[in-house]
């Protein structure tokens, strides 16, 4: 039996972040197993990305909205990560908010990857909204999601 965590990985892109953390999975760096690839658009990269590492994948339909899951899909994507057995929820590029059962179905479960120095710049386009006030620096922030955006525990 393995004592390493089961981690579900959520993304809408390319996947970059999804190699990231597999090979750190691979090296032992990141002591878990994805057991499961999801995201909320069927083309997306990340899908691809995980056919290519051996990873399960799925697309799981995102509803009606365009920001965040509705109650159906929600249903979804908690009822698919049960099923994968995952432990823990990994958001890597996931471009939808998470709430509700989702967040209460994995308290203190999921991570975010954000492409800013939180607290500065939560939410959408962080990059863009870093470039239009002028930093000269700026960076990525891995966070513990909450029911606010982008305002969970900052861990890294």
């Amino acid at each position: 039996m393995s004592d390493k965590t089961k981690l579900a990985v959520l993304g809408s892109g390319k996947g970059s972040n999804l190699v990231s953390l597999a090979k750190a999975c691979a090296a032992g760096a990141l002591p878990a197993d994805i057991v499961l690839v999801a995201s909320d658009v069927a083309d997306a990269g990340i899908l691809e990305r995980a056919a290519e590492s051996g990873l399960p994948a799925r697309f799981i339909e995102p509803g009606k909205f365009r920001t965040k899951l509705d109650e159906t899909a929600e249903a979804a994507y908690v009822a698919a990560l049960r099923e994968s057995g995952a432990e823990w929820v990994a958001l890597a590029g996931f471009m939808r908010i998470l709430k509700g059962d989702f967040l209460r179905a994995f308290e203190k479960k999921v991570v975010n990857i954000h492409p800013s120095l939180l607290p500065a710049f939560p939410g959408l386009e962080a990059w863009k909204q870093a470039h239009d006030y002028g930093v000269k620096t700026t960076g990525c922030t891995v966070h513990m999601v909450d029911h606010g955006i982008d305002t969970g525990s900052i861990l890294a």
